[in-house]
């Protein structure tokens, strides 16, 4: 029973133990950071450190003081090429208007060729018809005089 607690002891320690393989992964973590690289990654932490507190203490404040002096000409140069923009829109409008008054005045232009070769095709009916009845009349008083002529 003894060798069969032992063996049991045995098998859960391999299942369940991780402590053997845990331990080599630390090894092998440790010997790639620190032996391998031989700190690269702290110089360059150190590094960029170094960087960002001389950023912080001298390029801010230049940038504070250059953003003071450039951002308002830059917010002038902005507010005149918005008017510039305005004005082509209102331009853009303008020529939109007079667009759509040629066209009013096309369409009217239209009515009133119309309007003229209506009035042209009912005088030339108008006439043709007065020349019809003045050549029935002609005849009429011509056959009349004629037969005037002959009861004399």
């Amino acid at each position: 029973m003894a060798t069969i607690v032992k063996d049991t002891g045995e098998i859960w320690s391999r299942l369940f133990d991780h402590r053997p393989f845990i331990q080599g992964e630390i090894t092998f973590f440790l010997r790639e950071f620190q032996d391998k690289r031989d700190d690269r990654e702290v110089a360059r932490l150190f590094k960029i450190l170094e960087y960002s507190s001389e950023l912080g203490q001298n390029h801010l404040d230049r940038a504070e003081q250059l953003g003071d002096d450039h951002l308002p000409s830059l917010k002038a140069n902005v507010d005149v090429a918005l008017s510039m923009c305005e004005c082509v829109l209102q331009k853009e409008d303008q020529f939109n208007s007079d667009n759509r008054l040629e066209k009013n005045r096309q369409v009217r232009k239209e009515e009133w060729e119309k309007f003229v070769s209506d009035i042209s095709e009912k005088c030339e009916k108008v006439d043709q018809e007065f020349l019809s009845k003045e050549q029935e009349l002609k005849d009429f008083y011509a056959d009349l005089e004629t037969k005037l002529h002959l009861k004399k």
